[in-house]
């Protein structure tokens, strides 16, 4: 199992023909002081099973700062269909709106999917404050 796809973005949906249209991608934010608050981002990530994978796997996806603790944590769980050998391998496709997220300190922050014991890495976002006016000027 691996990820296949890992982005954080401001809008991303699944259409009725099996693409996702995906709007918005970001890696930085730029916060005006700290604690700060992005009030909505969508987590996109597919993962592709192995055909071992079958049936409902837990996954757990952390939200890790600068200083290695989670700020956030989402649990759920994914059911995974059998795939015959001429077909593709099973994927997980995740969107997953999260509201209200509060970074404590300026720094990177990186997404981590944690199922069947293995940690795979998501995406990461850097977080810095913006630079005041006057410190601008005396630039």
């Amino acid at each position: 199992m691996y990820v296949q796809l890992a982005l954080v973005c401001d809008d991303a949906r699944v259409r009725e023909d099996g693409k996702m249209d995906i709007h918005g991608i970001f890696n930085d934010l730029i916060a005006p002081g700290f604690p700060a608050k992005q009030e909505r981002m969508i987590l996109v990530t597919t993962i592709c099973w192995d055909r071992s994978d079958e049936g409902r796997n837990k996954f757990k996806v952390d939200l890790v700062g600068p200083d290695g603790r989670p700020s956030l944590t989402v649990d759920g769980h994914t059911d995974v269909d059998p795939r015959p050998a001429h077909r593709p391998p099973p994927r997980t496709r995740l969107v997953l709106p999260l509201e209200e997220v509060v970074f404590p300190r300026p720094g990177e922050y990186r997404f981590e999917i944690r199922v069947k014991g293995k940690r795979l890495a998501g995406p990461s976002l850097f977080v810095m404050e913006a630079e005041s006016q006057e410190a601008s000027a005396e630039g």
